[in-house]
């Protein structure tokens, strides 16, 4: 259900969308001399912070879907600033989804036993199983596709 959401919401994205800021204040991408975007990172997680931007959201999801990943199939070793935000949009999508892809192919081919298992759950918890790592991802990835249609719907509706 989180997969289909985050499709619907996907769909037709764009760059002036994703750099659309719902108000003045609220996490953002930014892009540096360099042309990466690079995105803001608080301290705290506070509602006077604003509302975050698409851009920021979908740079968050390809980072915690990205790192969750790597903590519990990979090397371990995936920083914030190994994650690459793109505004070409069929690019953002598409690394979206295949993080999505491959996260869920990872989850079917471990037998049945290893979702009790706690040792490979190191981020962004640790003593916990798969079982629950794979029920916060889920949870994660519906949140994020839920954030991205409601600033979608904002966006068009905007005056």
């Amino acid at each position: 259900m989180a997969e289909r959401l985050l499709d619907y919401h996907l769909d037709g994205l764009t760059r002036a969308e994703c750099l659309w800021r719902p108000a003045e204040a609220g996490l953002h991408i930014h892009q540096d001399s360099g042309g990466r975007w690079k995105p803001d990172w608080p301290d705290r997680e506070t509602y006077d912070l604003g509302p975050p931007s698409i851009g920021w959201i979908t740079w968050h999801a390809l980072y915690w879907t990205g790192t969750a990943m790597d903590r519990a199939f990979g090397e371990g070793a995936l920083t914030q600033d190994d994650i690459d935000w793109t505004d070409d949009t069929t690019a953002l999508c598409a690394g979206l989804r295949q993080n999505v892809q491959a996260w869920l192919a990872a989850l079917e081919a471990e037998p049945e036993s290893a979702w009790q298992e706690t040792n490979r759950v190191h981020w962004p918890f640790a003593d916990k199983t798969l079982a629950d790592l794979a029920a916060w991802w889920n949870l994660e990835l519906m949140k994020a596709a839920a954030e991205i249609g409601q600033l979608r719907f904002l966006y068009a509706a905007r005056a």
